[in-house]
């Protein structure tokens, strides 16, 4: 399989979905958009995997190629191509799909849970109810119509969502290593307050184990979604 990957942010690679398809003897190329990198040709991949990133998905005086961004991914689901999207992703892939993208009431950044919903855990076995995830946003999508829900969590009410054989979109990050962690915190200019904020030194020394239970997690959901 050819996976092209849209990066958006220096700190916010593929990490364990690098990690995944290396594994599985998948091609990977990604797409520095930060950089000005160009878009791939719809012809030259399989999955696209769409990263997250500190803009909103509609900055575009300050990141002009979120406009483009965004007419190639509905260019790609409607072509059929399975996209899959982490946190601003997610959001991109929503947005891409006709459901709103707003603010959440909150920031939700650090180790924090989600409960997964009985279709999530029918379509996805190896999940339990709950898990820890790391969290990185300020904004929030609505769930995209035909899509399934996937998770919750106190703080916002839409986590994910899944449209099988078509789109997968995660509101969190579990795609983070210990290493992409320290990134994150040290990419951080301002630190939100409130009750989902975390404090840096508890991400950090939370991230060894969070990253292996979720590296696992994320490994067997990116099997079932591409699965044929």
């Amino acid at each position: 399989m050819k996976i092209s990957v849209l990066q958006h942010a220096r700190f916010e690679g593929p990490g364990e979905i690098a990690g995944w398809a290396a594994e599985r003897g998948h091609t990977v190329n990604v797409h520095h958009l930060y950089r000005v990198d160009s878009l791939p040709q719809l012809g030259a991949f399989d999955l696209l995997v769409v990263m997250g990133g500190e803009m909103n998905i509609y900055q575009y005086r300050d990141w002009p190629w979120l406009k483009a961004e965004s007419a190639f991914i509905q260019s790609a689901l409607a072509e059929g191509k399975p996209v899959v999207g982490m946190c601003l992703g997610a959001q991109l892939i929503a947005d891409a799909l006709g459901a709103r993208v707003t603010q959440n009431a909150v920031y939700e950044v650090g180790w924090f849970p989600v409960t997964w919903t009985d279709e999530a855990r029918a379509l996805f076995p190896a999940l339990s109810a709950i898990s820890t995830v790391l969290h990185w946003h300020g904004d929030m999508f609505r769930l995209p119509p035909g899509a399934i829900r996937l998770a919750t969590s106190k703080g916002c009410p839409e986590q994910g969502f899944v449209i099988p054989k078509k789109c997968l979109g995660l509101q969190f990050h579990m795609e983070v290593d210990p290493d992409l962690v320290a990134e994150f915190v040290d990419s951080q200019t301002e630190w939100p307050e409130g009750a989902y904020v975390q404090k840096p030194g508890g991400i950090l020394s939370e991230a060894p184990p969070n990253c292996d239970r979720n590296r696992r997690l994320l490994h067997g959901m990116l099997d079932a979604f591409v699965a044929k």
